[in-house]
């Protein structure tokens, strides 16, 4: 049940050969890139990772090549998102057989629940599984909030313990803190609001551009939390036009481009989505390579008292 909900965890990306199957060694590059940069958990099998095109054994494969190449070193969460309880409660259950360390929970993927309906689906799921679980609150995207109120009847649930914090509104943090305390671990799910939310009392981040750049995403984490804050606004300031990338709706495609010109990934996705191309395309690598053009020289950060 114990679960330290605080840090930089990737919403990593699933990495495809040119013939849709899983590329399990350019997977195995990039997340080994990640525990290098000091990561502190690994999220699969969220939007980033093209949940939705996955199938089961797909994600269950992921899972134990992740498990096999962090070994204990960093915990690893398996996203659910599922169209109906049973399927979310099973999910939960082969998750937890192939070794998650904990759960990322959707509300009900394509039905509108009611706020009755989305409170019962999430206890349902905390009651099956003795996993620890992080609630995603991300009303702009998924049209689905889960307010105080509903949080306050789902803690009764030792295991919902934190949150996914995406409602962009950084004053929500505080209302979080005032009416729960450290009791609902706050986690920052939008870039751009990152480094604000963790200086408004977020304890981690789950990020995305992390994929491309994980050395500066922890970076900006361990110097905020070190009280360099000057530090960290420099790297994030740098940052910025990198992760208003992750605000698109094709953040799938953005960052695996990122991937690629920080040779951690390919621009292979599952269809319907195709890589960019024509303007955008032409957009999104000036972006990337103004960004590489002034990448900053990042202190020890690993290392910082």
């Amino acid at each position: 049940m114990k679960f330290k909900w605080e840090g930089v965890m990737p919403a990593v990306t699933t990495k495809f050969t040119s013939e849709d199957t899983l590329d399990l060694e350019l997977f195995e590059l990039n997340i080994k890139a990640q525990v290098e940069a000091g990561v502190h958990g690994i999220v699969l099998g969220g939007t980033l990772g093209e949940a939705s095109t996955l199938t089961h054994e797909e994600k269950n494969i992921l899972l134990k090549k992740t498990k096999e190449v962090v070994g204990s070193n960093v915990p690893v969460l398996m996203n659910i998102a599922e169209q109906s309880t049973k399927g979310a409660i099973q999910a939960a259950e082969v998750a937890e057989a192939n070794g998650a360390d904990a759960l990322m929970v959707l509300p009900p993927m394509r039905y509108k629940a009611s706020d009755r309906e989305v409170v019962a689906y999430f206890k349902n799921i905390a009651q099956n599984t003795p996993l620890p679980i992080m609630v995603y609150n991300n009303p702009v995207d998924y049209k689905i909030e889960v307010t105080l109120d509903m949080f306050e009847a789902l803690l009764e649930f030792e295991n919902i313990q934190a949150v996914k914090e995406s409602t962009r509104d950084i004053s929500n943090i505080t209302r979080i803190k005032n009416r729960f305390g450290n009791r609902l671990k706050i986690l920052s799910g939008v870039d751009t609001l990152a480094l604000e939310s963790l200086l408004m009392g977020a304890e981690g981040w789950v990020a995305g551009l992390v994929c491309a750049f994980p050395a500066e995403t922890v970076a900006i984490y361990e110097l905020q939390k070190a009280g360099k804050i000057n530090e960290a606004l420099k790297i994030y300031r740098w940052f910025l036009p990198l992760l208003e990338l992750d605000i698109d709706p094709q953040l799938v495609q953005n960052i695996k481009l990122a991937e690629v010109y920080t040779g951690i990934g390919s621009e292979n996705v599952r269809e319907p989505r195709l890589p960019l191309s024509g303007e955008r395309r032409k957009e999104v690598i000036e972006i990337i390579e103004n960004g590489l053009k002034n990448r900053p020289v990042l202190p020890d950060y690993k290392n910082l008292k």
